[in-house]
């Protein structure tokens, strides 16, 4: 993929960025979301590439949202680029105005990612200095234990991030009685992936069941900085529990993961969900948190700050931006303004 893509991809997570937050703290997480959406799309099918969206939010192609196995990019015959999206990373955080929402995607070649439905993965993800000692068919807290002993650490030293859902609940008190900190979070898990890999962060590991496509995401940016990280996709009757919707809904992803070609339940390495160091990472934030400064507005004139990662080089890049909004684009302009 050439280098040169990557600062348009920054572009594309600005605008999502910009679109959603505009609707911060008007309490319609899927307005945010719808905005995002467009305004990425807009910009997407600016570049000059035959774009595919490999991961995405859904697959019904009358929602409002980029779905899985749409074509993005001006340019068929252009440069082949597979996409995973989460135009809003935090969507209720926007609704509500609290911190740490961010725009994402990731980018790579052509079959850079594993193909899967919108459904929930069980993720694990630790640093550069950690890789090799995950497992995730063992406990987690064998997994703290093989962790901290790469880190040189004391246990009750170690930091675990993860969700803060009821679903974690049992997992937590299990840290807990390790000895260990742990940081619930109420949404973000490609946030807290990208902590448990960067060298100033407090975090030492992330453990969740989130959302598929946020874990695609986690392990291109995992792998771009050097990380190591294990997955399972779950069936919601697997992850939630068992009822009459979860049971029709798993069935429904039974079929979907048959059609693509995934396994629920299969251990998937870094290299098995991301087979390629040639990606991009792009995330810009809507509201300031651990990671990223928020989108802040007077007037005409917002800022934005952008993470952008490029995984061949390990280049990392913090971008900050001022836009003079009405200098947009029309379909970006109906979105932001």
């Amino acid at each position: 993929m050439r280098r040169e893509l990557a600062f348009e991809f920054s572009r594309v997570t600005e605008a999502a960025a910009l679109a959603g937050y505009k609707w911060l703290g008007r309490g319609d997480k899927n307005i945010a979301d719808g905005a995002a959406v467009e305004a990425m799309r807009a910009m997407l099918n600016k570049m000059n590439i035959a774009g595919e969206i490999v991961i995405g939010e859904g697959e019904i192609d009358d929602a409002p949202m980029l779905y899985i196995g749409e074509q993005v990019g001006c340019d068929k015959n252009g440069e082949p680029v597979d996409i995973a999206v989460d135009p809003i990373e935090g969507t209720r955080m926007t609704a509500m105005g609290q911190s740490n929402a961010v725009a994402v995607l990731a980018a790579g070649e052509k079959g850079a990612f594993l193909k899967a439905p919108d459904m929930y993965m069980e993720k694990i993800v630790a640093g550069p200095g950690s890789k090799g000692a995950l497992n995730l068919d063992m406990p987690i807290t064998d997994n703290i234990r093989l962790v901290a002993a790469r880190l040189n650490k004391d246990i009750k030293d170690m930091t675990i991030i993860t969700l803060a859902k009821p679903r974690h609940d049992a997992v937590i008190k299990e840290i807990h009685a390790l000895g260990c900190k742990v940081f619930s979070i109420p949404d973000g898990d490609v946030a807290a992936s990208i902590m448990a890999c960067i060298p100033t962060s407090e975090v030492d590991m992330m453990y969740c069941i989130g959302g598929a496509p946020e874990g695609i995401i986690s392990a291109a940016v995992v792998r771009a900085l050097g990380g190591d990280m294990q997955g399972r996709l779950m069936l919601r009757s697997d992850a939630k529990g068992q009822s009459e919707e979860n049971d029709r809904m798993s069935a429904d992803e039974l079929a979907r993961c048959k059609q693509m070609g995934a396994v629920p339940g299969k251990l998937l390495k870094l290299e098995d969900m991301v087979r390629s160091d040639n990606i991009v990472f792009s995330a810009t934030g809507v509201t300031k948190g651990d990671l990223l400064e928020g989108v802040t507005r007077h007037g005409d004139v917002a800022t934005t700050e952008t993470l952008l990662i490029r995984g061949k080089s390990r280049t990392i890049r913090t971008i900050k931006s001022t836009h003079f909004l009405s200098r947009k684009d029309d379909e970006i302009l109906k979105v932001v303004l």
